[in-house]
């Protein structure tokens, strides 16, 4: 692929070095983590106070928005009060929207602008209009007349620039002609680049951020696409912006930062959390190192790479056959990703099974539960168990150990009450053992996931080739990701190729275990981020049909990462869905209280997407796909929209809540919740 020089390996992009103030961004320097201030601007104490705290827990640039002329003078007194207080080697980036002029002063004072092409030259009123080839060019002279200025000034005084495009505020011009696309996101981009280059300036990073992992991931690949074509190589600031809170920013961030990084791509990152800004760099912290660790040992491309039957830059699902794991649950294309919970031993199954029978669970139940077969004893007491105790899911999966024969399953499989998927390791060199498995999955109507090393792949096409795909599927054994690829997601891409190659169209199991990780941790965090990074980026590129989070001990906790994965990369939706920016010095109401009390009584809403944005900067765009949206738009005051449009004005900040609520109501979109399923 021209974007990135290995789908299997992460081998670092080549860029540039860019220099903000004394940090240097690319070339060969680390991944830089950066954050944004949430205070107004004009409070000069408590931005300084603010770029202090995130200084203090590692944050190597630090961003403040300067939202008119009168925020970016006083960008001078925080840089000189930053710089007393002994970090005046940690860079400022001014944030601007809108004003060339507030960019025009904030260049006097920082060492990086930040400009969003979207509204910097252009003002959004989702008018339709065509453009013609001469208007368009008209459009392009104006922006360079707009432009031009800053890019000469950044050069005299040595700044750099970031060039931001965001989905959430592409202009009318680009979206009348390229659509509201990942393209139209790169397009918007490279007017502002090829400015800047015309003026022989090349201090420039650039980002196409967006609050959908699956947009934000295509419209990277193709800008660093587009750039190679040009000779241009930028680095990039990678990030999910209006990724929310909780659980679910991390996943939504892991997902779509991991992703890039995985694949080569991304110099510098922020996590976009509606917290407070210092518990953004632990996160952004954990994603590079994970993957910074990688890099020593990835220096070139395998010798021989399959073909990658994925398009990176328009998302498709992996088309597969279709299998019946119970009359109720279906694996294949037209389905959702399945989930399973393994649980540690056949001592813990009994307990196991009553949390997963809890309540709490009726609307995101996993489909299956898998449990470790080590030998005939273990089979002996499933056969006396199975009968006493019902499964609260669809299938039992057993992870079958290598000294398990076809043989010692036959009586358990003949008095199964249901179907049961037998997961085994299977070696290149004991391809028999496979063919003896299949046989037996088919005799007695049940599925075989077969684990394999994709390293060894070469051996298993022929015998693929004469098994077809009926009751099987695929996974990658547990101690595959470090033969041939050098992270997990790219042995499981190996796995899409190699089943490509041999015209098997068999489902694939995405299995998070600790041999999976690209840089394991005992805490949450870093088994989140893990998660994400594994099962997001596969689903972002379409693979994947059932998920196990297996380094979750505690079926409950395993159960709804998984879940809540799957909604991070839009694979499954199974609760609201939130679409929530950070706070910044524009932010006309506190974010995040709004967001957990908003939450707190819509959370239930399954398939239902809001939007809740402190200002109109990203606002109506990035609500382009939300249901509703709840946005800043005065002091005290919120305009509620449905869709794009807004239909209501100006609501006093203490009535918008019910007023929302009523909205939801009126578009048949409200149900009252389910006090059994509500958290405890």
């Amino acid at each position: 692929m021209s974007y990135c020089l290995s789908r299997f390996q992460t081998l670092r992009r080549h860029t540039v070095e860019v220099k903000v103030g004394s940090v240097g961004v690319g070339g060969s320097h680390p991944i830089r983590v950066q954050s944004m201030t949430t205070s107004d601007t004009q409070d000069i104490d408590a931005t300084v106070k603010q770029s202090i705290a995130l200084a203090e827990v590692g944050c190597e640039i630090v961003r403040v928005t300067a939202p008119n002329v009168a925020a970016a003078h006083c960008l001078r007194d925080i840089r000189r009060h930053f710089t007393a207080a002994g970090f005046g080697h940690i860079p400022l980036v001014a944030d601007i929207h809108f004003l060339p002029a507030a960019a025009m002063e904030a260049v006097e004072h920082v060492e990086k602008v930040r400009v969003n092409p979207g509204n910097y030259a252009d003002k959004k009123k989702f008018a339709v209009k065509e453009y013609s080839d001469a208007d368009y060019e008209r459009e392009l002279q104006r922006l360079h007349e707009t432009f031009s200025p800053l890019v000469r000034r950044a050069a005299e005084l040595g700044r750099s620039l970031r060039i931001g495009t965001n989905h959430g505020s592409l202009s009318d011009r680009i979206m009348n002609r390229y659509g509201d696309t990942p393209l139209g996101m790169v397009e918007s981009a490279l007017e502002f680049l090829r400015i800047a280059r015309s003026h022989g300036f090349h201090a420039l990073i650039l980002s196409m951020k967006s609050s959908n992992p699956k947009v934000m991931i295509e419209a990277y690949r193709l800008l660093v696409d587009r750039m190679n074509g040009e000779d241009m190589h930028y680095p990039l600031h990678l990030g999910v912006t209006e990724a929310g809170d909780g659980e679910d920013g991390r996943i939504k961030s892991s997902i779509g930062i991991g992703s890039l990084l995985l694949d080569g791509l991304g110099d510098t990152i922020r996590v976009s959390l509606t917290e407070d800004s210092v518990y953004e760099i632990p996160v952004a912290r954990a994603i590079a190192d994970k993957v910074m660790s990688l890099w020593p040992a990835a220096a070139e491309p395998a010798a021989t790479e399959l073909a990658d039957p994925v398009d990176p830059f328009h998302f498709a699902r992996r088309a597969t056959t279709t299998l019946e794991l119970s009359p109720r649950c279906r694996v294949g294309p037209e389905q959702p990703p399945r989930v399973i919970v393994a649980v540690p031993s056949l001592a813990e199954l009994p307990a196991a099974m009553a949390a997963l029978a809890s309540p709490r669970l009726k609307d995101t139940p996993p489909e299956g539960i898998m449990i470790p077969v080590q030998g005939p004893g273990d089979l002996a007491e499933l056969c006396t168990l199975l009968p006493a105790q019902g499964l609260p899911c669809e299938f039992l999966g057993l992870d079958l150990a290598p000294s398990v024969r076809t043989e010692l399953l036959r009586p358990l499989l003949a008095m199964s009450p249901g179907r049961i998927l037998l997961a085994r390791t299977f070696a290149a060199d004991r391809l028999e053992e496979l063919e003896e498995f299949t046989v037996l999955a088919r005799e007695t109507g049940q599925f075989l996931a077969v684990a394999i090393d994709p390293a060894e792949f070469a051996a298993f096409g022929p015998a693929l080739r004469q098994l077809g795909d009926k009751n099987l599927l695929f996974t990658v054994a547990a101690t595959a990701g470090r033969t041939g690829a050098a992270h997990a997601v790219g042995s499981y891409r190996q796995l899409a190729a190699g089943l490509a190659a041999a015209g098997s169209a068999a489902p694939i199991w995405i299995r998070n275990t600790a041999a999976s990780a690209v840089k394991p941790g005992p805490d949450f965090l870093s088994r989140l981020t893990e998660a994400s990074f594994l099962t997001g980026a596969l689903l972002c590129d379409g693979l994947g049909d059932l998920v196990s989070i297996e380094t979750e001990a505690d079926p409950t906790r395993a159960t709804r990462v998984a879940y809540n994965v799957l909604q991070g990369a839009g694979a499954r939706i199974s609760k609201t869905e939130f679409v929530a920016c950070p706070s910044c010095g524009r932010t006309l109401f506190d974010l995040q209280t709004t967001t957990q009390r908003i939450r707190a009584q819509t959370g239930h809403l399954k398939g239902v997407k809001l939007a809740i944005m402190g200002c109109i900067v990203n606002g109506p765009g990035e609500m382009a796909d939300a249901d509703f949206g709840y946005v800043g738009g005065a002091p005290g005051k919120i305009n509620l929209y449905v869709g794009k449009t807004c239909v209501q004005y100006n609501i006093p900040e203490a009535e918008a809540d019910a007023r929302l609520i009523a909205l939801i109501r009126e578009h048949a979109k409200w149900v009252d919740p389910d006090p059994a399923t509500a958290p405890a």
